[in-house]
């Protein structure tokens, strides 16, 4: 083990600057023995890095070569499985753990003691020594081979101080001055032997020479304190003479002290009061503007406003300590107060008087829109009452009580106006939608006030009758294609969506108008970068506000976000309603309505959210939209409902089936509807539900039928679901489309095998006997021999169908499939083709036996294919 040391020390580490402390010859536990080396290593060079190397022999050669460091202070834990008895195995925890099998229990000892040593020595982490005798963790006692590597040199380490900065130069400029310094160490030393003996006599004789110095110091020190003595008495006497002077400069400082004090006393007052002049004092002319200012006229609303903010800027002055005690600033106080109370009423009085004259002035323009489905235009009213923003910002700081009254006064009136231009304009809408003012009659629409007075009834047999319009399709193929074709078109439904995109265009910018407006008239801020939820709305009747803020307190910046939601709430209570009562007329008059208010509800959402998510437009959008999509749901599922209820004809052939149709027309209108829209995703999972629903029922009737086979209903509805899904590129339907594919296959080949049957039915079993001959172990040559398949049988079977009966058969079936498959499919042609190529089929298996089992005989079918498919193309003709 020795040789091995100084081997890997000279050819591994000495080149690295490394010196090794330890090793162990180990190999992984529980794999093949391939053993190599844990050597513990440390820097010749400081700082001292203490490594743990994995050290292996070379494949190539006897060399060994370094193939794995870990630093020593990523070691964790060591692990020596069992202090008691010797046990070779350990465990090294580093990044992960590494099991190891020691050649000897010495060998591991002394591994792990000497990384015990460096871990005192150099790491400031202390490893976690797992299952090791307390003996080994004890640093006095070295053990095994380690003693002569880790013993001296470590000491010494202990022993060894560094030399500072300044001692090295030192030694450095010595070393200079001696040129045998390095050459010869003997010569040097002694010479640094004389010179010290020099420097002690030398600090003898200093030492001798400063006691003389000592003495005539202390000689000096008593003449200076004679000195100091005859200098005090002369100071004492100067004291005297100075008494008398000092007290006289006493008195006339405290004269001019009293002196400054008076002035600065007077300067302070005189400031004091010209602070309260020049704060506290009110032009005259704002005065009479407040008093009599006038406010319907832009100069005058202007002049009151600049006196408003000079009378604020009054009140709201910071008084000094002491001024709210002098009765001149009470009386100031009080009159600026009667001043604006005064203000702030007539303020008050003349905007209430604006919101009612411009109620009045807005209604006499609703003539004017009520044929037209356009809301009036509220701007020149916000234009007029903006010019009062800055007084009623003022009101809301100085007189919240008035303020709010103002709010409330604003909200009733509003309230009113808007409420009858919503409802005539909802009129107009349902007017338009219905036709003309005498269809609209019929769904019990009338009055003024554009409720859906009556309607129920009149709705419900208009639902009626459109459902049954669909389900009274099963008796025609071209009553399918065209869903209430009677009563409702694509033109219909377009125009439908164009109403209610218009309804919904007018609506969005009024409400966003009107909320700008409230925002910048009532001074309430729109956007709030606080986090919080939306509180309920409240309607603003009941005191909220006034129980929020007692004694006229405005409102927390927090709040106001809230004020105007609920505002434009009790403003426009009417829109959610009158937009509910909207989309049930659209769903009635035609269900599938119900796609295209969705797109256009989601859309408009969106576009709401996007400004503001907790904006009033947005949450009454948003409740509407819930509206429409449980409208969209019912639709879904009447249509499922509707699928299931389908009767079909004992006496006609099935087709395709009503919902079949049905479907395509849903699906070709939903494509165009949702193109790019928003709620795809609620389409996609309408067609899962309606797909299956289709696969369903159509089994279903398929399996009831009993004038058409099963086969055909569901080779030509799954043919025609393929077809539509095929067209229509529906992505989440993809899978569907296959599986109809699939289904329209396999019942067309089922179906072909069943019409198709044993056209040549003797011949058949004569085969199949023979097959079972050949089954049963006979060899296919050999049974010609057996009695009852010999050749006479077979020619003789063979002549019961020449090609005369084969044609006529084959007729017989083409005027059976005919009368089994619907024109509109138009699968006539490829089931004939597929029985065409079914019958061939047989054909040539006949002709393969034959050849097998009856070799040489010249026995042939007395018709070719080539017959066949003559047979077979004449009939297609003459069809």
């Amino acid at each position: 083990m020795t040789a091995i040391k100084h081997a890997l020390q000279r050819d591994i580490f000495t080149p690295n600057d490394e010196r090794l402390l330890s090793i162990v010859n180990v190999c992984k536990a529980g794999k093949k023995k391939k053993n190599c080396f844990l050597c513990a290593t440390v820097t010749t060079e400081r700082p001292v890095q203490v490594k743990m190397v994995k050290v292996k022999k070379s494949d190539k050669g006897d060399f060994y070569k370094r193939q794995i460091a870990w630093a020593l202070r990523d070691l964790a834990v060591v692990d020596a499985k069992d202090a008691i008895k010797e046990n070779p195995e350990f465990d090294l925890h580093f990044e992960k753990i590494y099991k190891w099998v020691a050649s000897s229990t010495a060998e591991k000892n002394a591994f792990i003691s000497c990384i015990w040593k460096l871990n005192q020595r150099y790491l400031r982490k202390k490893i976690d020594f797992v299952n090791v005798s307390s003996q080994l963790l004890e640093e006095s006692v070295p053990s095994g081979e380690n003693q002569s590597v880790t013993g001296g040199d470590e000491e010494v380490v202990d022993v060894y101080q560094e030399l500072n900065a300044r001692e090295e130069q030192d030694i450095e400029i010595m070393m200079e001055g001696c040129e045998c310094a390095i050459s010869n160490a003997e010569a040097f030393a002694e010479r640094l032997s004389r010179e010290l003996q020099v420097l002690d006599g030398a600090n003898i004789q200093s030492i001798m020479a400063s006691e003389k110095q000592v003495n005539i110091l202390m000689k000096l020190l008593d003449e200076a304190l004679k000195e100091v003595d005859q200098i005090e008495l002369k100071l004492s006497s100067y004291e005297e003479m100075l008494q008398s002077v000092k007290e006289q400069m006493d008195q006339i400082s405290e004269s001019n002290h009293l002196i400054h004090l008076s002035n600065t006393n007077n300067v302070k007052l005189l400031s004091e009061i010209e602070f309260l002049v020049n704060h506290m004092d009110l032009a005259k002319g704002h005065i009479k503007a407040l008093q009599e200012g006038d406010l319907a006229s832009s100069r005058g609303i202007e002049a009151c406003t600049n006196a408003a903010d000079a009378l604020l800027q009054c009140m709201n002055v910071a008084l000094r300590p002491g001024h709210d005690m002098l009765l001149a600033v009470r009386q100031q106080q009080q009159r600026f107060s009667d001043l604006r109370e005064q203000f702030a009423r007539r303020l008050a009085s003349h905007l209430n008087n604006v919101f009612v004259q411009q109620g009045h002035d807005q209604s006499s323009t609703l003539a004017q829109h009520s044929v037209e489905l356009a809301l009036p235009n509220h701007h020149p009213f916000h234009r007029d009452l903006l010019r009062y923003a800055k007084l009623m910002e003022w009101l809301k700081s100085t007189d919240y009580g008035k303020y709010e009254g103002l709010t409330k006064n604003y909200m009733d009136y509003l309230s009113r106006l808007y409420e009858r231009e919503i409802k005539d304009f909802f009129e107009v809408a349902k007017i338009k939608m219905t036709g003309t003012t005498k269809e609209s009659k019929k769904f019990g629409l009338h009055g003024s006030s554009g409720k859906l007075t009556g309607s129920t009834s009149s709705l419900n047999k208009l639902s009626v009758q459109s459902s049954g319009n669909r389900r009274s399709q099963s008796s025609s193929l071209l009553d399918m294609g065209n869903m209430s074709a009677s009563d409702l078109d694509v033109a219909d439904r377009t125009k439908f969506d164009k109403i209610f995109e218009q309804v919904l265009s007018e609506l969005e910018p009024l409400c966003l108008a009107e909320q700008d407006f409230i925002s910048k008239f009532f001074k309430l801020q729109q956007h709030q970068s606080m986090p919080g939820t939306m509180p309920e709305a409240e309607d603003l009747d009941g005191g909220t506000l006034s129980r929020q803020h007692n004694a006229g307190v405005p409102p927390p910046v927090s709040s106001e976000k809230d004020m105007i939601r609920q505002m434009m709430i009790k403003i426009f209570r009417c829109i959610e309603p009158e937009l509910n009562n909207l989309i049930a007329l659209g769903d009635k008059i035609d269900s599938f309505n119900s796609l295209y208010m969705l797109v256009k509800m989601s859309h408009h959402v969106w576009t709401a959210q996007n400004v503001d998510p907790a904006s009033f437009l947005s949450t009454t959008l948003g409740n509407v939209l819930v509206t429409v999509k449980r409208n969209f749901d019912k639709c879904i599922s009447n249509q499922i409902r509707q699928m299931e209820e389908v009767k079909i004809s004992k006496k006609s052939k099935v087709g395709i089936l009503p919902f079949v149709a049905e479907f395509e027309e849903f699906a070709g209108l939903a494509e165009s509807i949702f193109k790019n829209a928003e709620r795809r995703g609620d389409l996609d999972k309408a067609y899962t539900k309606l797909i299956r629903g289709v696969f369903v029922n159509v089994e279903k009737v398929a399996n009831e039928s009993q004038k058409t086979p099963r086969d055909v209903v569901m080779m030509e509805n799954f043919h025609h679901i393929f077809a539509t899904l095929s067209r229509l590129k529906i992505s989440c339907l993809e899978t569907e489309k296959k599986e109809a594919k699939q289904k329209y296959t396999d019942h067309l080949q089922s179906y072909v095998i069943y019409s198709l049957g044993q056209p040549l039915e003797k011949l058949n079993h004569f085969f199949e006997g023979v097959e079972a001959r050949v089954a049963q172990g006979i060899r296919e040559e050999e049974v010609s021999y057996q009695l009852a398949f010999n050749k006479q049988e077979l020619r003789k079977v063979i002549k019961e169908y020449p090609g005369k009966e084969v044609k006529k058969g084959l007729d017989n079936l083409y005027k059976k499939v005919d009368k089994h498959l619907c024109e509109e499919e138009n699968l006539l042609q490829v089931v004939w083709h597929s029985m065409q190529d079914e019958f061939i089929r047989q054909y040539k298996h006949f002709e393969g036996l034959i050849a097998r089992c009856y070799p040489g005989s010249g026995v042939t079918m007395e018709f070719t294919i080539q017959d066949i498919l003559d047979y077979c193309s004449s009939i297609a003709q003459s069809h």
